[in-house]
């Protein structure tokens, strides 16, 4: 048995995105991550209620 202790990942902050203003990688990553969340909600959401969105906004 060796005693080495495995390598650490290396953090190579220039492939990193950057918080900035506008349409960058870093903005897009973040709202992909949101929409995800949002969609899993709503599936929680209507299997909960038993009712799809638009019943429980009430327009339909």
């Amino acid at each position: 048995m060796s005693s080495e202790t495995p390598p650490k990942p290396s953090i190579d902050p220039v492939n990193q995105p950057e918080p900035a203003f506008g349409w960058t990688p870093y903005a897009e990553q973040i709202n992909g991550r949101f929409a995800m969340i949002g969609f899993i909600a709503l599936l929680i959401l209507e299997f909960f209620t038993r009712q799809d969105l638009i019943t429980w906004l009430g327009l339909r």
